[in-house]
């Protein structure tokens, strides 16, 4: 004979338990304000010893919210966003919260996933973002919490900014100190814009300290920096080239990838003909022949911050855009030294 299904406990029954009514037991439940330390620690007790789960619909219903974070990025093939939103993901959850995963591959996709056009289930969002520029959200009404996990901060959101320049100043004064002086930068440069942003900055400030000037010729651009093939394709451009070089700073780990698989395809050994570094420290680094170079940028330190901005937001804070900056640890491998 089979077993009947056992029965869910329900909100009622926690009420019975704890001896309160359905409606202290809700606004428990809800996280309302003007419940007693006592009642709350009634119908905590209850739920804890009954194993009742909160139904997300009804709640939902209930309070206007869902409990739902999205989380936005621009890609999962760069090893970068994938590792971010996971962290996220995980960071969200043990808040208690739900989260959904977005690709936003453009800057209007960006905008459209931050006015909630296409995140319209979403409390809150957290955003990786790639094309991203204030322009695009000016004047905009933000209609619930929205966080800048990285990138160039736009001045309205909350945003945690990433150790760019600390990151990679770190990294070319690590590749001067071990006698480099042709330092090439293996970048992307879209339609021969030359480069600019705090990455850079960071290498042109090292290179000066140490009365180098930056050589144009040495800037290695591919079309895609969020693609290996990029950094193949750039760094093959550079040998071509001809420019003599001893040492090759990556704009991320991606690239670096590549750039390693080109050198070794021309011949060229690397540390000892060419050192090599990365940016991100993604896990792929760890594996590469040789193991990669890479800039730190502390990922659970700017994901703790996010959450916490986040949490903040939904909680009630209103006040202005906060700006969070996190700094950058460079962990040297075999690829540079």
């Amino acid at each position: 004979m089979s077993k009947e299904p056992t029965r869910r406990p329900t909100l009622a029954d926690v009420a019975a338990v704890a001896d309160v009514s359905a409606k202290s037991v809700s606004n428990v439940l809800l996280g309302r304000s003007g419940v007693s330390a006592a009642t709350r620690e009634r119908v905590v007790a209850a739920v804890a010893e009954l194993g009742y789960v909160v139904n997300p619909a009804g709640r939902g219903l209930a309070s206007g919210k869902t409990g739902r974070i999205a989380i936005v990025v621009p890609m999962l093939y760069q090893p970068y966003f994938a590792e971010m939103a996971e962290l996220t993901i995980l960071a969200l959850e043990a808040k208690g919260l739900s989260t959904t995963l977005r690709i936003a591959p453009d800057a209007e996709a960006e905008r459209d996933a931050i006015l909630g056009l296409s995140t319209p289930d979403a409390d809150g969002v957290i955003i990786c973002p790639h094309a991203l520029i204030g322009p695009l959200i000016a004047g905009a009404e933000l209609t619930r919490p929205v966080v800048q996990l990285g990138g160039e901060p736009i001045a309205q959101l909350d945003c945690v900014v990433m150790g760019e320049f600390e990151g990679a100043y770190a990294a070319t004064r690590h590749l001067l100190e071990a006698g480099r002086r042709r330092i090439a930068l293996v970048w992307n440069s879209p339609d021969g814009e030359a480069p600019s942003g705090d990455r850079y900055d960071g290498y042109v400030q090292a290179m000066a300290e140490s009365g180098i000037q930056v050589d144009p010729a040495l800037i290695a651009s591919g079309s895609d920096w969020d693609r290996r093939a990029s950094g193949h394709e750039a760094m093959v451009a550079l040998l071509r080239s001809g420019a003599p070089f001893d040492a090759a700073l990556c704009v991320n780990d991606a690239i670096a990838v590549g750039a390693l698989r080109a050198l070794r395809s021309h011949g060229k050994r690397v540390p000892l003909d060419v050192a090599v570094t990365g940016f991100d420290n993604t896990e792929e680094g760890e594996f590469t022949v040789p193991s990669l170079t890479s800039v730190d940028p502390r990922k659970p330190e700017m994901v703790a911050h996010a959450v916490a901005m986040l949490t903040s937001r939904l909680a009630g804070y209103d006040g202005a855009g906060r700006h969070v900056r996190t700094g950058a640890d460079l962990v040297v491998r075999a690829s540079s030294s």
